[in-house]
């Protein structure tokens, strides 16, 4: 993992503090917790700055719910990713077609010690299970005793193709039969012979499609339990006896054929973010013995070399060794440009070598690297419960037994008050039953939700949790740290100017002098004057706090800050006020100087992100209102945001000053967002509505106390996150007016006689296919 240097805000630009964390990526399983002293960090260099220490908050969403739907579960999935190295059963259950067995499943191996996760593939008939050995066997019996055929396959066994898996071919024939016996029905209603006929392919359709769901649904009966699987064996058993069987045979075979088509598109929503996990190649190069071999990536171990050519995807986490080269790790940053990389470089698994074969240390196993922990975290966040989902998920525990009580009223009060036929009346109550499940309501919000975090997870942007997706609609003001958030986070030489004597020579011995010290601010001048031909020194001292001092030609010579200018005697009445100007402009100065004469004037600031002021002018836009909370002095932050278009700067702030900060906003504008990657900024996250860390060069506190977490450091993802929730909420919307609009207009009709089987199977299965691929449209946006 990488080990960066982290730097508080009132380090200014770049005390070069010593490394205090790595960059993890999150577990959303933390919650808020009462503040804890930080890892303190010490400063050792030549120029004074002032100091932030923070404090450690971690907070989280760790519940994970099951849906129900129908008395079931027709829910998002709750899979997390299995270790690939450790162990597991892979199972194929026929029976498991619809989100309903999922939870009735999930249900039979609750309370076995030892499973650790469950991976679902519905339109597969497959499941997943990552669990101790002694589990294993206990978790294939629970499975077989809650009714399902369970038949566990090895590993490397080839899958079926999911048409094979979930007998497509059987369901064709299944629709040909149920079409044939509607012929019959309809050319020859008079003949004896057709009617038989009609009859026997009409149960010829129903068994091929819909045994397994008069099995499931008998058993469901059974334990008084309401799902989809009873009301349609009921509905299709009634409308067979009371001798709409062509009817029964055509539901029957839409129905279970709809079921299909239902599970693919949610499982293409619960995998979305999951099929980053191909972009890993399965093998790797490594040396071992003085050779290059290949071996498969899961025997590849921390601290080993490893060889990636041009065209290759590293297959690990490492830090690049040997060579340099241009890298698209788009799939992990979402990062749109290659980014160069030289020794020293963080590399993530999966993204593309594009220029250099190079060589890399491997940091850390291929079942933890960043993009394996990316789908983690992204699948523990589609496993938590959002405000909406809860609230749905309750109306629908109502509205499944009250369509039912009001079908049974329909079937025996309407021939009893009435005077209807018994046929007609059990006839309307059927079309009910078939119309009341909520399906479509109950998995109109986790689609939509699971698509939002997987589309906000390819662009880099990881939520832990759907509640937090939901949040950040709300916002109304995002507090912005400076130094790391909005600004590059290290300094850089923004100007110098000679003061007196040789321009040429006075650059030349910047640049000799610069080079003598490590100092961030020294490398910074270094960088900005390269290229030049330094100047010979000699006899070089560093004086603690103040710069360096050398010989050069004979002279003393000296490089540092105005303390040591001061010194030497060469601070001029004309000089403190060129410096003065600089200083209101928040940047950093350091002076050159040949005895008591000063010969050059450099200023570094800590540069503004390119993104930076198109993320201040978005947020404008959507109505948010952006403020700036700096522990840099005042001159500085008031510079940036002044560049940034940011109004409101509040600095000089210690930690609990921002925490303070946070709680006013919150009183005055509402729901606030505090968007920052140092210790000092911990409190405020965790405080905050939503804590929006930068991931890249954040610390672990930062990290562990936010709720959304900016795998690249661009600000611009701050306000791309509060437009996806805001389109994410239009979509929750729209989903559940679809599903309860639809469902009330065919209630409405089957009421008063004016709706069919037909009608009634595509109002239900109709509905949930309609809200689930609407909620598949946000994962175009993580292509924006």
């Amino acid at each position: 993992m990488d080990t960066r240097k982290t730097e508080s805000d009132g380090c200014g630009e770049g005390c070069g503090c010593t490394p205090v964390a790595t960059v993890a990526l999150p577990m959303p399983t933390r919650r808020r917790q009462a503040a804890e002293p930080a890892h303190e960090h010490s400063h050792d260099h030549g120029h004074e700055h002032g100091h932030d220490h923070g404090h450690a908050h971690t907070h989280g969403d760790g519940h994970a719910h099951e849906h129900d739907c129908c008395g079931g579960a027709c829910a998002a999935p709750t899979d997390t990713t299995p270790d690939p190295g450790g162990p597991g059963l892979k199972l194929r259950i026929p029976a498991m077609d619809c989100a309903v067995e999922e939870g009735q499943i999930r249900r039979a191996l609750e309370g076995i010690d030892g499973i650790r996760t469950l991976r679902f593939a519905l339109a597969e008939r497959t499941l997943r299970l990552d669990a101790e050995p002694a589990a294993r066997d206990a978790a294939l019996a629970a499975i077989r005793r809650a009714g399902f055929a369970a038949e566990p396959l090895a590993d490397d066994a080839a899958p079926l193709p999911w048409w094979r898996a979930a007998g497509l071919p059987r369901l064709g024939a299944a629709l040909a039969l149920a079409a044939a016996a509607e012929l019959l029905h309809a050319l020859l209603p008079a003949s004896q012979t057709a009617e038989w006929a009609g009859m026997a392919l009409a149960a010829a359709a129903i068994a091929l499609a819909g045994l397994g769901v008069l099995t499931k649904g008998f058993a469901a009966l059974a334990r008084r339990r309401l799902d989809i699987n009873a009301l349609m064996s009921v509905a299709v058993v009634g409308a067979f006896a009371i001798g709409q069987w062509p009817e029964a045979a055509m539901v029957m075979a839409l129905y279970t054929i709809a079921e299909l088509i239902e599970a693919r598109a949610v499982d293409r929503a619960r995998g979305a973010i999951a099929a980053l996990m191909a972009m890993a190649p399965e093998v790797a190069t490594l040396r071992r013995a003085g050779a290059w071999v290949t071996v498969p990536v899961a025997q590849a171990a921390v601290g080993e070399t490893l060889r990636v050519r041009p065209g290759e995807r590293f297959p690990v986490d490492a830090v690049l060794s040997e060579g340099t080269t241009s890298v698209d790790q788009a799939a992990v940053t979402g990062e749109s440009l290659p980014v160069d990389k030289q020794p020293g470089d963080a590399l993530f698994a999966g993204t593309l070598n594009l220029s250099g074969a190079v060589e890399a240390r491997i940091t850390a196993p291929a079942s933890r690297s960043t993009l394996a922990r990316i789908v983690e975290a992204v699948e523990h966040a589609q496993a938590s419960r959002a405000p909406t989902q809860r609230f749905v998920d309750r109306f629908a525990a109502v509205y499944t037994p009250a369509v039912f009580a009001i079908a049974l009223a329909v079937a025996l009060g309407g021939p009893l008050v009435a005077g209807w036929a018994w046929t007609a009346a059990i006839y309307k109550a059927l079309v009910l039953l078939v119309i009341a499940c909520p399906c479509a309501l109950v998995i109109s919000t986790p689609v939509a939700l699971s698509s939002g975090l997987a589309a906000a997870a390819r662009r880099g942007v990881l939520l832990k949790g759907g509640a937090h997706l939901e949040a950040a609609r709300r916002i109304r003001a995002v507090a912005f740290d400076k130094t790391g958030t909005l600004t590059e986070g290290r300094p850089r030489l923004v100007h110098w100017q000679a003061l007196a004597g040789d321009e040429a020579a006075a650059r030349a011995l910047g640049a000799a002098l610069a080079a003598q010290t490590d100092h961030p601010v020294s490398r910074a001048i270094a960088a900005g004057l390269a290229p030049a031909a330094a100047a010979a020194v000699s006899a070089v001292q560093a004086l603690h706090g103040r710069g360096v001092v050398a010989q050069a030609e004979g002279a003393a010579v000296w490089l540092g800050s105005r303390r040591l200018a001061a010194e030497r005697g060469a601070l001029t009445p004309e000089l403190e006020a060129a410096l003065a100007e600089h200083e209101r402009q928040g940047r950093g100065l350091t002076l050159l100087g040949r005895g008591a004469q000063a010969l050059a004037l450099f200023a570094v600031a800590d540069t503004l992100k390119p993104g930076a002021r198109e993320t201040v002018s978005a947020l404008k836009a959507l109505g948010v209102v952006p403020v700036m909370l700096s522990g840099d002095h005042g001159a500085a932050a008031q510079a940036v945001a002044a560049e940034a278009g940011i109004d409101e700067v509040r600095a000089d702030l210690l930690p609990e000053d921002k925490l303070a900060a946070i709680e006013e906003l919150q009183r005055r504008h509402g729901p606030t967002a505090m968007a920052g990657d140092g210790l000092n900024d911990a409190p405020a996250l965790a405080r905050s509505d939503l804590g929006i860390a930068m991931g890249a060069a954040g610390t672990d506190v930062a990290i562990e106390a936010a709720d959304v977490v900016v795998m690249n450091d661009d600000p611009r993802r701050v306000a791309e996150t509060v437009r996806l929730s805001r389109a994410t909420h239009a979509v929750l919307v729209q989903n559940i007016v679809l599903a309860l609009g639809i469902k009330a207009v065919f209630l409405a009709l089957a009421v008063f006689d004016d709706a069919t089987m037909w009608m009634a199977v595509f109002a239900d299965m109709g509905a949930s296919l309609i809200v689930v691929f609407n909620g598949l449209r946000l994962l175009r946006r993580a292509k924006g």
